[in-house]
C-alpha cells in the first residue's frame, strides 16, 4: 500500500519526523517496504533507497507560472513558443512541443523548470537518464527553461503532455515542492490488518500510535429533488456471497479530467489517472477502502428495454458469458459470482465490470456500486480468470459491509464536486443480514497470563479507545465492543490483547522470565541423523539448496526424454485446487528438477557447484486421503572441480566434475555414516541419467538410489534453458529415510596395528562386462583375515591383452593388530586370492597366467 503523507495528514496529525512514523508503523506491524521521496530534500533519519529519493526540485529553480499567450514557432510546426508569468519582474518565453496545450490558449498555471534544473529524459538508446537543463537554440530561438511533465519530475512514467494544474492552485513564482513535493511510504499490509489497504485504515493506526485522534471526511453534499425510488431495484441472490450491495444514482456529469490534488494523489498512490468517472471510483476506494464500480445508467435501462433496471447479485449460470473492460470474452461458471440485471451478467463481482455497461465520455448517468462480496468467491474469481487488481485484492482480504455506504456518500460528493453531478436523494441499500459488532469480555488476569506481566488499566482503556473500540469497564475487566471496520478479531481476548501489545510497542515490552522450567530435551534420532547428513557434505564441501516443493508436471517431464508434459497424460500428482501458477500446480515427486534449475543458474557466474539438497517428495497412494512424504537426498556436481591457479600447466583448464567424483562423494558420507556392506551396481535403464554412467545404491540389499551423470538430452535441455557452456552434470537423488533406517545405533573402532604393512599389487584381466566393484568383492571376501586394504589404481585396455576384456591394477595391503606377518603368510593369503579369481570370475593374472 503506497501511502502518501500529505494525504495522511487530511485525516491524523503526524509526527514532525518521517522517520518517527516509519519505525513507529513499522514496530506495529505495518512494516515499510521502501520510501519515496519526490521534489523535498530527505528528511534526516529517514531511510531511502537509492534511486528512491528522487530529483530534488529546488525553491528558486522549479517553480509554478501561469501561461500569458502561446503562439506558434516561427520555423518548426510541432513546436509553440509560451509566455509566462513566474513570478519574476519580467515574463520569459520557453519552447515546448507539449501535445496538450495548443497556440491561442492562455491562463492556465503550469510548471517551470529554469536554468541549472536536473531533469529525466529518454536517451537516444531508451535509457531514463538524467540531464541538466542549459541554455540551448531550438530552432533559431535561445531557450533556457522547460514546462515540465511528470515524467521530467520524476513524479510517473506517463508522456502525456506537460503538467497543467488547477486555477486555484498558487500563484505565480511559488516553489513546486510546496505544491507536489511529497513523500510516500510503501506499506507491507499483512492479510490480517487489510483494515489498512486505506487511507483512512493507516491514519486509525498513526493515531492509536501517536495518542491522536484520527478525522474522518466530511460527507455532506447537496441532493436533487428527485428520489432513487423506483429506478432501480437489487436483488442478493446469496447473502452469504454478498452480505450488503447498495446502489447511488447520479445524472448529469460531465466526464473530464480531475483535479490536479486528485491526479497528484493517484500519482503517487501508485494508479494511472484517467477520468474523473474511473479517478473518483480509484481514490475512494484508496480512501475508504472500498472497492467501487460505476455503471452507465442509461445503458442498464436500455438492457431492460427502457424500464427502471433490476440489479442482481448471483452466482452465473453455467455457460453464461461476459466481455469485460479489458474486451476479453469470459466464459463463466456457477463459481463466479456476478453482477447481472434481467438481460444477463454485466460484471464479474469485486473483480472487473463488463464492457457493455462501462462509463464512456457520453455517459450523463451514473450507478454507483457500493458492495461487500465474499472473500473467497473473489479469490477463485480472480485466480481463475488471472485478472488481478486492487480492488481484488482488498475484497480477498474482506471488506466490512457497515463501510459500503460511507465509501458511497464519499464518491457520491466527490462526482458532484468534480463532475457536476447532480445526486439523486437516496440510496438503494439491500443488506438482508446486518453483521453485529462483537462484544468481547476482556478480563485483567487473562492480559497478565498471556503477554506475562500486567498493563495499567489506564493503558488499555487509551490503546483500545485509539483503535475505535468502545470500551465499558466491569468487576473483572472491560466489555469491548469491537468497531465496524473490523474483520479480523475472530479469537476473542487474545485478539484484543495482541493489539494491546501491537500498540503498545513490541520494543518497550519488559523482560520476563518464565514462571515454569523447560521440560527435559528428548532426542530425535530420524532428525539428529537428517543434521548429521547435513553436515557431513557441507563438510564435504557441497552447499545446501532448498527449492519449492510445489512444481509443475513439465518441470518433472523434463527428467525424462520424450515424457507427456501434460498432466491428463502424466502419472498421479498430488494437484493443488487453487494453484498459484500453473508451474506451481503439484507437489513434486522428485527432488532432482529444483536443485538442476538452481544449479544451472548458479553456473552463469560460478565456474564450478557442489549442491545437496534434503526434502520431502509427496507420492499419492490409492485409496488414501493422504500421500506418502518419503525424505529424499540429492546431489548435483557441475563445472570445474577446482577454480584456475597460477600453477596450473600453460594451456590446461582445470578438471570438470565426473562420475568418481560423485561416488568419491557418496563413498565417503556412507564411511561417515558406519553404513555397513553399501555397494554399487551399473544402471542403465534410468530415464534420467547417462545408460553407460549410471549406478545404483544398495545398503546390504536395499536399493536406497541412483546416481551417475545426466542423460544427454536432459542435460542439453537444461543447457539451452540456462543458456550456460555445454558440461556433465552429475546428479543422485536418495531415500534419505532409508539410509537412515540402516546407519547402525552403535560402532566398533578398531586398533591401528604398530606392525609395518606388507603391500602387493595384482593385475586381473577380466571380461568388459565384470564390474570392478565385483572384483573388489571377491578379492576382499578371499584375504578377509589378512587383507587391511584394497585400492584399484589402474584400468587398461589394450593390445597386449585379449579383445573385449580389461586389464583391472589393485594395490592390496596386509596387515594384522597382533603380530608382524611373515612372506610366507602372505604369499599364502595372496595365492588364495589369485585362486578365488581365477575360479569365480575365470580370471587371468597377469605376468603368470600368459597375459
Amino acid at each position: 500500500m503506497l501511502v502518501p503523507l500529505n494525504w495522511l495528514k487530511d485525516y491524523v496529525d503526524l509526527p514532525a519526523n518521517p522517520a518517527e512514523l516509519v519505525e513507529r508503523l513499522t514496530l506495529a506491524g505495518l512494516e515499510a517496504g521502501g520510501v519515496q521521496v519526490f521534489g523535498m530534500p530527505v528528511p534526516e533519519g529517514l531511510r531511502v533507497k537509492t534511486g528512491d529519493a528522487g530529483l530534488p526540485w529546488p525553491r528558486d529553480q522549479v517553480v509554478v507560472a501561469k501561461v500569458l499567450e502561446i503562439t506558434k514557432h516561427p520555423d518548426a510546426d510541432k513546436l509553440k513558443v509560451v509566455k509566462l508569468d513566474y513570478g519574476a519582474a519580467e515574463p520569459k518565453n520557453v519552447i515546448t512541443g507539449a501535445p496538450n496545450i495548443a497556440p491561442g490558449q492562455s491562463g492556465m498555471k503550469v510548471v517551470l523548470g529554469l536554468r541549472g534544473t536536473r531533469y529525466f529524459y529518454t536517451d537516444k538508446n531508451g535509457k531514463k537518464s538524467v540531464f541538466i537543463l542549459e541554455l540551448k537554440d531550438l530552432r533559431g530561438i535561445p531557450n533556457d527553461a522547460m514546462c515540465m511533465s511528470n515524467f521530467e519530475l520524476g513524479i510517473a512514467d506517463d508522456h502525456d503532455g506537460i503538467i497543467i494544474l488547477d486555477d486555484n492552485d498558487p500563484a505565480p513564482g511559488t516553489p513546486l515542492v510546496d505544491v507536489l513535493g511529497e513523500i510516500v511510504v510503501d506499506l507491507d499490509v499483512l492479510p490480517n490488518m487489510a483494515r489498512c489497504l486505506a487511507i483512512l485504515g493507516v491514519a486509525r493506526e498513526v493515531a492509536a500510535l501517536t495518542g491522536t485522534t484520527a478525522r474522518e471526511p466530511d460527507l455532506t453534499f447537496p441532493t436533487a429533488a428527485d428520489s432513487i425510488d423506483g429506478k432501480v431495484k437489487v436483488e442478493i441472490a446469496d447473502p452469504k456471497l454478498c452480505p450488503r450491495y447498495s446502489a447511488t444514482i447520479i445524472r448529469n456529469i460531465t466526464v473530464g479530467q480531475s483535479p490536479r490534488w486528485m491526479r497528484a494523489r493517484l500519482h503517487y498512490a501508485g494508479m494511472r489517472p484517467i477520468n474523473n468517472a474511473v479517478d473518483v471510483t480509484n481514490y475512494v476506494m484508496l480512501e475508504y477502502g472500498q472497492p467501487l464500480h460505476a455503471f452507465d445508467y442509461d445503458a442498464l435501462v436500455k438492457r431492460a428495454g427502457g424500464k427502471a433496471p433490476t440489479i442482481i447479485v448471483r452466482p452465473a449460470k453455467a455457460g453464461e458469458k461476459l466481455k469485460t473492460l479489458d474486451g476479453q470474452d469470459r466464459e463463466l461458471s456457477p463459481d463466479n459470482l456476478v453482477i447481472a440485471d434481467t438481460a444477463g451478467p454485466i460484471a464479474l463481482a469485486g473483480v472487473m465490470g463488463g464492457a457493455e455497461t462501462e462509463v464512456n465520455e457520453a455517459t450523463k448517468t451514473i450507478l454507483i456500486e457500493s458492495a461487500s462480496f465474499d472473500f473467497v468467491s473473489v479469490r477463485k474469481t480472480a485466480r481463475q480468470f488471472t485478472l488481478f487488481s486492487e480492488a481484488s485484492t482488498r475484497f480477498s482480504r474482506g471488506v466490512h459491509p457497515e463501510v459500503v455506504l460511507p465509501a458511497a456518500r464519499r464518491a457520491a460528493q466527490l462526482f458532484h464536486r468534480h463532475a457536476g453531478g447532480e445526486v439523486l436523494a437516496g440510496v438503494v441499500d439491500n443488506y438482508p443480514a446486518p453483521v453485529a459488532p462483537q462484544v468481547i469480555d476482556l478480563n485483567k488476569t487473562e492480559i497478565g497470563r498471556l503477554l506475562g506481566f500486567d498493563l495499567p488499566d489506564d493503558m488499555v482503556e487509551g490503546v483500545l479507545t485509539a483503535l475505535q473500540f468502545k470500551v465499558e469497564p466491569t468487576l473483572w475487566g472491560w466489555k469491548v465492543t469491537t468497531p465496524q471496520t473490523r474483520l479480523d478479531i475472530q479469537s476473542g481476548p487474545a485478539d484484543l490483547i495482541e493489539e494491546l501489545a501491537r500498540v503498545s510497542g513490541y520494543d518497550r515490552l519488559p523482560e520476563t522470565r518464565l514462571a515454569l522450567e523447560l521440560p527435559a530435551n528428548y532426542g530425535n534420532r530420524s532428525l539428529e541423523l537428517e543434521d548429521a547428513v547435513r553436515q557431513l557434505l557441507a563438510d564435504a564441501g557441497l552447499q545446501e539448496a532448498i527449492t519449492y516443493s510445489l512444481t509443475g508436471v513439465a518441470e518433472e517431464a523434463k527428467l525424462v526424454p520424450g515424457a507427456p508434459a501434460d498432466p491428463k497424460d502424466a502419472p498421479s500428482y498430488v494437484s493443488l485446487l487453487n494453484p498459484i501458477s500453473p508451474e506451481r500446480a503439484v507437489m513434486r515427486r522428485t527432488l532432482l528438477p529444483g536443485i538442476l534449475a538452481v544449479a544451472a543458474s548458479n553456473l552463469k557466474s560460478e565456474p564450478g557447484v557442489a549442491m545437496f539438497e534434503i526434502g520431502f517428495v509427496y507420492l499419492p497412494e490409492p485409496g488414501e486421503k493422504l500421500p506418502r512424504e518419503p525424505r529424499r537426498l540429492a546431489l548435483v556436481l557441475s563445472g570445474q572441480r577446482t577454480e584456475a591457479a597460477w600453477n596450473d600447466a600453460r594451456g590446461t583448464s582445470p578438471a570438470l566434475y565426473d562420475f568418481y567424483d560423485l561416488k568419491g562423494v557418496l563413498d565417503g558420507l556412507a564411511a561417515d555414516l558406519h553404513l555397513p556392506s553399501v555397494r554399487f551396481e551399473s544402471a542403465k535403464d534410468v530415464p534420467h541419467l547417462h545408460p553407460g554412467r549410471a549406478a545404483r545404491v544398495f545398503v546390504g540389499d536395499t536399493e536406497v538410489g541412483t546416481f551417475g551423470e545426466l542423460h544427454p538430452k536432459v542435460a542439453a535441455g537444461l543447457i539451452k534453458e540456462h543458456k550456460i557452456a555445454e558440461r556433465p552434470f552429475l546428479a543422485a537423488e536418495l531415500d534419505l529415510d532409508a539410509l537412515i533406517a540402516a546407519v547402525p545405533a552403535r560402532f566398533a573402532y578398531r586398533a591401528i596395528s604398530p606392525f609395518p604393512p606388507v603391500t602387493r599389487d595384482i593385475a586381473v584381466v577380466v571380461g568388459d562386462d565384470v564390474p570392478a566393484e565385483k572384483v573388489l568383492t571377491e578379492v576382499k571376501a578371499a584375504g578377509a583375515e589378512l587383507l587391511e586394504d584394497v585400492r584399484l589404481f589402474d584400468v587398461y585396455r589394450g593390445d597386449s591383452i585379449p579383445a573385449g576384456t580389461k586389464s583391472l591394477a589393485y594395490a592390496l595391503t596386509y596387515r594384522v593388530a597382533d603380530r608382524e606377518l611373515s612372506v610366507k603368510e602372505v604369499d599364502k593369503a595372496h595365492q588364495k586370492i589369485e585362486g578365488r579369481l581365477r575360479h569365480v570370475l575365470k580370471a587371468q593374472i597377469r605376468g603368470k597366467d600368459g597375459v
